[in-house]
């Protein structure tokens, strides 16, 4: 199934499965659609979807304040805003088949 990767006016929709108190944080792949990334923090008081935001903006090589969550804010599946990048730009930045 391809990555969940939508046009925004502002750049990109990114579909992420989120798993918190992993050993590490880093992309894992994808799932479902979802890009999967795995980070350490805990899923209490938004600590997890900052790590996810923050993995996600590494790993894209974007200003954390380019990475903004728009939906899931207390479930496993998010949709992050990636500012500044296409769909295409995202998947080439990612390993170019995702």
């Amino acid at each position: 199934m391809p990555l969940g990767l939508r046009p925004s006016g502002d750049g990109t929709l990114v579909e992420v499965r989120a798993a918190a108190k992993s050993s590490r944080d880093a992309l894992r792949g994808e799932t479902g659609g979802r890009l999967k990334v795995a980070v350490t923090a805990a899923p209490e008081r938004g600590r997890a979807n900052a790590a996810v935001a923050r993995t996600l903006a590494k790993a894209l090589g974007v200003a954390r304040g380019d990475v903004e969550l728009v939906s899931g804010e207390k479930s496993r599946d998010k949709t992050f805003l990636v500012r500044g990048l296409t769909p295409e730009d995202v998947r080439s930045r990612l390993g170019g088949d995702s």
